[in-house]
């Protein structure tokens, strides 16, 4: 197994810097996530781990070997692109075997590492028909035995399910998943799907600008988030913006709803400075009985249902406060005919369902 590093990792693309100063290290067998809006660097980073790029500043480094001036063919790398790459003239067992051919490996091992590749990703039996002849999850789990084949050691994933169909990306997901448990290589995914990221990923970098917000497993950016972009992009959330008033076992923040307790926030915030209150949907708490009115007693507020949009498992709602903020929340297996648009209800919120964080911007 083998351990992916960059150091201060700069690529301009035109005027751009499309990674500035990356550094971030891939631990050995990992299933590493890059994850981020488009435009955010992601896949350029991707690209210099394969050697399609050159950095302009920085190294990358496959178990503290210097990779960054060898050339795409030098590196024991296997990629595997969104939009499949197969050749459309050849049948699926000569796709796979192609990158075997190239490296002129005798003709038994040839035949037995191909169909072990396939049998890995369970397509052995599709080995005769062409490309052409399959559907899109059965092209993308070829392209995932071709670069399983080399036997690499790392497999570059560049939003392999963006092309597939929402179930057919459920079930891919965990395919993946069980092939990087099975062969225990280092893989690492690029996606802007966070739903993806979450479900599948060891641990998840976020990238912003081409740089490294926050690094850490799933639960950890989605329940402990260092910072407001950070919790927005990894769910979504709720921000309401106020003025930290006091820290402690407890945390006090003044906003415009009112004065919000919380027992989570950034430990380099200070009393005055100015915060957003992340609140996730699902952890507000909805009541609709009369009488309805606010008690006074912090983290309860009064909105007015703008919407609801039902899923089947849940509902999501639009709530419009007494000051004009409306929030997002999401109730599941609530009871029909329990809640309408146009009523008044009162909203509960835990002080631990509650994240301070400072005001940083929210531009992608």
């Amino acid at each position: 197994m083998v351990s992916v590093k960059f150091e201060r990792v700069t690529k301009i693309l035109g005027e751009s810097r499309a990674v500035d100063g990356l550094t971030l290290e891939i631990k050995p067998g990992e299933l590493f996530f890059l994850l981020g809006p488009s435009g955010c660097g992601k896949t350029t980073a991707l690209r210099l781990v394969a050697g399609f790029y050159t950095p302009d500043e920085g190294k990358i480094f496959l178990n503290e070997r210097d990779q960054s001036r060898i050339p795409p063919h030098k590196r024991n790398t296997g990629m595997v692109f969104q939009n499949y790459a197969l050749w459309p003239h050849m049948d699926i067992w000569n796709n796979v075997a192609y990158g075997l051919k190239m490296r002129r490996l005798s003709e038994p091992e040839k035949k037995q590492r191909v169909g072990r590749a396939l049998e890995t990703v369970q397509m052995e039996s599709y080995a005769r028909r062409l490309p052409n002849q399959l559907s899109g999850g059965q092209q993308q789990r070829v392209a995932l035995a071709r670069a399983l084949v080399i036997e690499p050691d790392v497999i570059l994933l560049d939003e392999p399910l963006s092309n597939l169909d929402a179930k057919l990306r459920i079930e891919m997901r965990a395919q993946i998943k069980e092939i990087h448990r099975k062969i225990g290589r280092t893989m690492i995914y690029v996606t802007h799907d966070q739903a993806e990221a979450l479900s599948m990923a060891d641990r998840i970098a976020v990238i912003r600008r081409g740089r490294v917000v926050q690094i850490g497993t799933p639960r950890q950016l989605y329940s402990c988030p260092e910072s407001a972009f950070v919790a927005d992009f990894i769910g979504g959330t709720n921000l309401l913006a106020g003025t930290l008033e006091e820290c402690g076992d407890w945390w006090m923040v003044r906003t415009e709803t009112g004065l919000m307790r919380t027992a989570n926030g950034e430990k380099k915030l200070a009393r005055g400075d100015r915060v957003f209150c992340s609140i996730r949907p699902e952890s507000l708490r909805l009541q609709t009985e009369a009488p309805i009115s606010d008690d006074g007693n912090g983290n309860r507020l009064i909105g007015e249902i703008q919407s609801i949009m039902y899923f089947g498992d849940r509902e999501e709602y639009s709530l419009r406060l007494a000051d004009g903020t409306v929030l997002r929340a999401v109730q599941y297996n609530q009871p029909p005919g329990t809640t309408a648009v146009g009523s008044r209800v009162k909203l509960h919120i835990d002080p631990r369902d509650i994240v301070v964080l400072p005001q940083d911007s929210l531009d992608a």
